[in-house]
């Protein structure tokens, strides 16, 4: 599957060429902050990744309480576009907004609901963890090989 996006302005510009693992809702206080709303993010192989970065613009910012996390952002528009984590470097998290439809993907479910801010209407239909990673949800099985 080749899927591609970009930031707002456009001068940050990507393919996905790979499988890309269902769209999960985040509803924790650093990407509520980070996004305005929730992480809504797909995930594929950084090696499926290629970016096009126009000037530059892509820049990454880790949080000091939590440096084993980045986040990807375009430095000319401030538009949210990767999340990465240094347990997991071969995978590369992609906001799905950013994606050029059709991306063929659905939403399997949301993290952090409890963290959800209060004016947020949780999706009833769509099965939820409070606080961490649903029980018996292997991380492996919803991402690529």
């Amino acid at each position: 599957m080749t899927v591609t996006g970009r930031c707002a302005c456009g001068r940050v510009r990507f393919t996905l060429n790979g499988p890309l693992r269902p769209v999960i809702n985040c509803h924790c206080h650093r990407c509520r902050r980070w996004t305005g709303h929730f992480m809504a993010g797909t995930r594929t192989a950084e090696a499926d990744l290629a970016i096009d970065d126009d000037g530059g613009a892509l820049r990454w910012w880790t949080p000091d309480e939590e440096p084993t996390v980045s986040y990807g952002f375009c430095s000319n528009c401030g538009g949210s576009l990767f999340w990465r984590s240094t347990g997991r470097p071969e995978m590369m998290a992609v906001a799905a907004g950013t994606l050029d439809p059709p991306t063929g993907l659905t939403t399997a479910f949301a993290l952090f609901t409890a963290e959800a801010s209060d004016y947020h209407r949780l999706d009833a239909d769509l099965p939820g963890q409070p606080h961490d990673w649903p029980p018996g949800l292997s991380w492996d099985r919803l991402n690529p090989p």
